[in-house]
C-alpha cells in the first residue's frame, strides 16, 4: 500500500506540473498579460511598474522558474481587480463550490441508484423505457438551457424557489439539478447495464434459488459488485462537474469558484484564473486518488499491497 501510495503521489505530482506548465504557457500565447490587464487612465509609467511587478520584464526562462517557484508556495499574485492575494480570493469561494459539486454528485449517485435497479428489475417494462428517455434526454440537452427552464418553471411561473444567490437549501436546488442531471443520466444507463450483467451469475442465481426477494438480491447482493465502475465514472465526473459549475454558478448567481473566474476573464485578472485552474486541478487528482483506495474498499480482490 505504502508503495502504491507514493507512486499515486509522484504520479499526482507530476500532473500538477503539467497543469502549472500549460497555465504559464497559455497566460503567454493569449498574447501579452500585461496588454491585457491594461485599465483605462492607466500611464506607461504605470504599465512598466505593472509589468516590473508581475516579472514580465525578465526573459522567459526566468519568468517560468519564478513562476514553478511561486506556484509550489501557493502564490499566483495579487488580483489587479481586487487587489488581494488570487490564491486568497479562490480558496474564499472554494467551499461554495464544493458544496454544489457535492450536492450534484449526490443527487445523481442517489436518484441513479434506486431508477437504475428498477430499470433493471423489470427490463423492457413502461418503467424501464421511462427511465431510457430520461438517460437520453439527460445526455441531450445543455446544461445552460436545463437551468434556464428550471429557473422559468419554479422560480418564475410557480414562484416556489429563488433564482439567484445562495444561503438557504432552496437555493441548492435548482443549481444541483442543473449541475447534476447530465452525470444523473450517465450514471442511470451505467447502473441499469451493470446490474443486468450481473444478475446471470452464479451467486445471483443462488440467492434467487434461496427464495430471495427480487429488490432484496439488487440491494444486498447486486449493488456492491457493481461499486467499482460507479466509482470510476463518479471520479471522472468529479472533474467535469467541476468545468460545469462554471455555468451553473454563473446563471444562478452562485457565489463559488466558476463565477469568479468567469468575472476574472471579464475583468483580465490573469492571477485568479492560474489560482482557479491550479486548485480545481489538485482537486481532480485528490478525487481520483480517493477513488482508486475506495476500490480495494469495495472490493476485497483489489490489493494495493
Amino acid at each position: 500500500m505504502l508503495r502504491f501510495l507514493v507512486r499515486r503521489f509522484l504520479s499526482a505530482a507530476v500532473v500538477v506540473f503539467g497543469v502549472v506548465t500549460v497555465i504559464f504557457v497559455l497566460a503567454r500565447l493569449l498574447g501579452d498579460p500585461v496588454a491585457l490587464m491594461i485599465q483605462p487612465g492607466m500611464t506607461d509609467a504605470d504599465v512598466a511598474a505593472l509589468r516590473s511587478e508581475l516579472g514580465l520584464d525578465r526573459p522567459l526562462l526566468t519568468q517560468y522558474v519564478a513562476f514553478l517557484g511561486d506556484a509550489v508556495r501557493g502564490d499566483f499574485g495579487v488580483s489587479p481587480w481586487q487587489h488581494r492575494p488570487a490564491l486568497e480570493l479562490v480558496l474564499d469561494r472554494l467551499p461554495a463550490t464544493l458544496l454544489l459539486t457535492v450536492a450534484a454528485m449526490v443527487f445523481a449517485l442517489v436518484i441513479a441508484l434506486v431508477v437504475g435497479s428498477v430499470s433493471a428489475m423489470w427490463r423492457g417494462s413502461l418503467t424501464d423505457r421511462a427511465a431510457m428517455f430520461m438517460v437520453l434526454l439527460g445526455q441531450s440537452v445543455p446544461n445552460f438551457w436545463l437551468g434556464l427552464m428550471l429557473v422559468l418553471v419554479f422560480a418564475t411561473w410557480l414562484g416556489v424557489l429563488p433564482t439567484v444567490g445562495s444561503g438557504t437549501w432552496q437555493h441548492l436546488i435548482l443549481p444541483t439539478i442543473t449541475l447534476g442531471f447530465f452525470s444523473l443520466a450517465r450514471l442511470t444507463r451505467l447502473v441499469r447495464s451493470e446490474l443486468l450483467s450481473v444478475v446471470s451469475r452464479d451467486y445471483i442465481r443462488t440467492a434467487r434459488a434461496k427464495g430471495l426477494p427480487q429488490p432484496l438480491i439488487f440491494r444486498r447482493h447486486a449493488l456492491r459488485n457493481i461499486a467499482i465502475p460507479v466509482i470510476t465514472v463518479l471520479a471522472v465526473d468529479f472533474g467535469l462537474l467541476m468545468g460545469g459549475a462554471v455555468v451553473t454558478e454563473t446563471i444562478f448567481a452562485w457565489p463559488g469558484v466558476g463565477r469568479l473566474m468567469i468575472q476574472a476573464i471579464g475583468q483580465r485578472d490573469f492571477p485568479i484564473l492560474q489560482a482557479g485552474v491550479f486548485v480545481i486541478a489538485l482537486l481532480v487528482v485528490a478525487a481520483n486518488l480517493i477513488a482508486d483506495l475506495a476500490y480495494a474498499w469495495f472490493d476485497p480482490q483489489v490489493s494495493y499491497g
